[in-house]
């Protein structure tokens, strides 16, 4: 039994924001979303450039309204979308109706299934009109599947000019339904002009008006998370340079004032972005959930498409970075600050962190985030700033990010990556050996690949590693936040809802836990063990690895969509000079794209599984694509894959896959040249790998094996009450017994216990939302130390009250 010596008596490092959340349009996470607007497309400003099916009538249809037989599709109506005058050219399509008989017009389909619709609840309905000839009257009604009519109200049409009407629809009581639409009709036939239809429900969070949808801000209001990191994310940084593009990178003036007058863009995720949720909202809602705000910047440079400002034009970048300062801080006597003021926020939001670009490679940003870095130092002195540190966690463009904080005096370095469950395992310890005079890590995107127990088990392992480390980490978000089921564009994620419902997975509670249980500062411990059971764990940790240190088995290749050859693959044990030969191959056809996977690889032959000590070599040439090679080692359910060329053609990397799930081990910078003959190389001992193109080194690295350890601990002090905190995790599947000594802790004390435990494969779902949640239940100790067992594929919090 191992015993964990609490020291209660000295408090350490401060955990600070430690634990926050991380907010990104993906997924539908806004529009469809967390914005409460139930329209979709509501300024007619869909495009082809969002989504190669969109258009200015998406989600829209034409509507006939008939008293007997409902509403119906085949509508006696003209439905024209005009440019020439609109209301703003901002935004500048609308809608002319031309009814040829009463009660014709259009209807919007909403998200999902339809506009969820709550009885008793009412809906603040809005649009702008313009009559062409004669006034006309037109009928809003929110309208079910069969032409019920669940609200409505007649509005007169009676300018020239664009005239805002409003209305608020009530639902009557017990009529809730989840596939309503709304109609605009014309109550006689003529011609009406529309634009910016607009419907929230009466009640947002905090009930504020252009307001966020209530349940989903609830879920994140009861995580009590430190920090929320926003808008993203990749949407931050890809996109044209100039600013009034359609398809332009994220600025976020572009995103404040009356939403009439902000532009919609193209969302990098395949969808479009009303702005509606911009960054004064963003600003609020941090606020509303009690988070300090950590708004994402681009630099002037877009990675995805290696686009770039000049230095010399870097001057209006900076000054958007300048500015967002002052409209969060600066009082009403500022420019920026008199704006926030006027749209309602007179008190500064106090923004305290500021992060400029998103998981960056290449010199493009390294070369200008320091012309960034100097004029908000000079200006801000107190705003914590935050590099970036690529998406991936070692390799060359990681170790660049990192030499650009260290060089520039970061505050903080934003670390991302997304691992399997034996990477998170296997690296508990990552942030032992960092240096508390480097700058701190920003965890700014991580998670393990899937919703299932197994997953929130490893992270939450993974997550008492970087408590015990907060003297080099900073501050850390799971990521994605958000999830609509019928728009996913990534997964996993930690909330998921549809038009009318939401649940959160079993990685939100294991967030939620750390978070309201965070502590102010952590504490020290020493873990003593008998010897004999110690032996006995160092025996079985030995086979663990002994049974796991070979990269061994098939060699398949691949040429990344596209063709080419392999030939002169050889493999030399290096304890034995035993040599193998295998066979050339030539992958692709003229006609065929392949699909870059392991089953359409070429087999060329097999590393002996004895074989730890050895150097695969061959020469690869692409005679068509554009995406390099693809190298699979090991079998299909656990394999490594060598990429040469990869996302974009821009990288080289090394990934160990297992049942599907993968973990980039390192990476580098390389692009793949048609025609050009790489000899490449790769030399293994146990579980480190060197990679060698035409002789010169570009990875080395390692892949740890997870060995489990009984119990994953950390602990806290929470300087406000006086509780120690103590989180233990079993991620085996036996009971792990423990005696804690709590130091300073003496007599009869209470104890809050909050636990979570589960098959590994177990799963939250819109079907069955509580299947894996946390138990909370209240025990005493008679004494500061005390034995417990701790159940499999357990995380339990001990909070024991002073």
């Amino acid at each position: 039994m191992q015993t964990f010596q609490i020291n209660t008596k000295e408090k350490r490092e401060a955990t600070g924001d430690l634990f926050g959340i991380f907010f990104e349009d993906i997924n539908h996470a806004a529009d469809g979303g967390l914005y409460a607007e139930l329209i979709q497309n509501r300024a007619f400003e869909f495009d082809p450039i969002d989504n190669k099916k969109y258009h200015a009538l998406y989600a829209w249809m034409p509507c006939q309204l008939d008293e007997k037989n409902g509403q119906t599709d085949a509508a006696d109506v003209s439905l024209t979308i005009l440019t020439d005058s609109p209301y703003t050219k901002k935004n500048p399509h609308y809608l002319r109706i031309t009814a040829n008989s009463a009660a014709a017009g259009v209807k919007n389909l909403g998200f999902n299934s339809g506009i969820a619709l709550e009885g008793g609840e009412t809906y603040h309905f809005s649009c702008y009109l313009r009559k062409i000839d004669e006034p006309v009257t037109v009928k809003a009604c929110l309208i079910g599947k069969e032409g019920q009519i669940y609200a409505s109200c007649e509005l007169t049409a009676d300018a020239s000019d664009w005239k805002k009407y409003t209305a608020d629809l009530k639902i009557a009581e017990g009529t809730s339904c989840t596939d309503a639409n709304l109609a605009l009709v014309c109550m006689t036939p003529g011609s009406v002009e529309v634009d910016f239809v607009s419907l929230f429900p009466a009640h947002t969070y905090k009930n504020r008006p252009n307001g966020l949808r209530k349940d989903l801000c609830e879920m994140l209001e009861a995580m009590h998370p430190k920090f929320i990191r926003f808008p993203g994310g990749c949407l931050v940084h890809d996109g044209q340079l100039d600013e009034n593009a359609r398809d332009s990178m994220y600025r976020w003036k572009n995103t404040i004032g009356p939403v009439e007058e902000r532009p919609a863009r193209r969302n990098n995720w395949g969808y479009n972005q009303t702005l509606g949720l911009g960054y004064y909202e963003y600003f609020q809602l941090a606020e509303d959930i009690g988070a300090e705000p950590l708004p994402v910047l681009p630099a002037a440079y877009d990675p995805h498409h290696q686009r770039k400002v000049p230095l010399d034009e870097l001057g209006p970048w900076i000054d958007d970075a300048l500015d967002l300062i002052e409209f969060a801080n600066g009082d009403e006597t500022t420019v920026w600050g008199k704006k926030r003021a006027d749209m309602g926020h007179p008190k500064p939001f106090g923004l305290h962190y500021l992060a400029i670009g998103n998981e960056e490679v290449g010199e493009g940003f390294t070369e200008r985030y320091p012309y960034f870095h100097k004029a908000i130092r000079e200006k801000y002195p107190d705003i914590k700033l935050i590099g970036s540190a690529s998406p991936f966690a070692a390799g060359g463009e990681y170790e660049r990010g990192w030499a650009s904080a260290r060089e520039c005096g970061c505050d903080l370095i934003d670390e991302h990556y997304y691992m399997n469950t034996d990477w998170m395992i296997a690296n508990v310890d990552r942030y032992d050996n960092f240096l508390s005079s480097d700058p701190k890590v920003f965890l700014g995107e991580y998670a393990s690949w899937g919703n299932q127990w197994e997953n929130g088990l490893a992270e939450a392992a993974f997550m008492t590693g970087l408590e015990k480390n907060v003297h080099a980490v900073g501050l850390a978000c799971y990521a994605p936040m958000f999830a609509n089921v019928d728009y996913v564009n990534w997964r996993p994620d930690m909330i998921w809802f549809d038009n009318h419902q939401v649940y959160g997975s079993v990685n939100y509670y294991v967030q939620s836990m750390f978070m309201r249980h965070q502590g102010t500062h952590r504490l020290d411990f020493t873990v003593t063990e008998p010897e004999l059971e110690q032996t006995a764990r160092l025996l079985a940790e030995q086979k663990i690895r002994e049974s796991a240190k070979t990269i061994s088995g098939p060699i398949r290749v691949l040429v990344n969509e596209g063709q080419g050859v392999f030939f002169e693959v050889t493999v030399k044990n290096h304890d034995t000079g035993k040599l193998h030969r295998f066979t050339d191959c030539v992958c692709g056809t003229e006609s065929e794209n392949r699909a870059a996977s392991y089953e359409n690889a070429v087999e060329t032959g097999v590393i002996p599984k004895d074989w730890t000590n050895y150097t695969l070599t061959m020469k690869a040439k692409e005679t068509e694509g554009k995406k390099g090679f693809l190298v699979y080692l090991g079998e299909a359910s656990d394999h490594m894959l060598w990429t040469l060329g990869g996302w974009q053609n821009l990288d080289i990397s090394m990934e160990h896959f297992k049942n599907g799930k993968g973990a980039c081990l390192s990476e580098a910078m390389f692009s793949a040249e048609k025609d050009h003959e790489y000899e490449l190389m790769l030399v293994v001992k146990d579980r480190t790998m060197k990679i060698y193109v035409d002789g010169e080194e570009y990875l080395d690295t390692i892949d740890k094996i997870p060995v489990p350890k009984p119990l994953y601990v950390s602990a806290a002090l929470d300087e406000v009450t006086g509780d120690v905190i103590v989180k233990a995790v079993n991620i085996t599947g036996n009971s792990q017994t423990a005696q804690l000594a709590l130091d300073g802790v003496n007599g009869t004390h209470n104890v809050l216990v909050e636990k979570m435990a589960a098959a590994l494969s177990d799963e939250n779902t819109m079907e069955n939302k509580k299947c894996v949640v946390p138990a909370v239940s209240e025990e005493t100790i008679p004494d500061g130390t005390f034995t417990r067992t701790f159940e499999p594929y357990s995380l339990t919090i001990l909070r024991i009250r002073q």
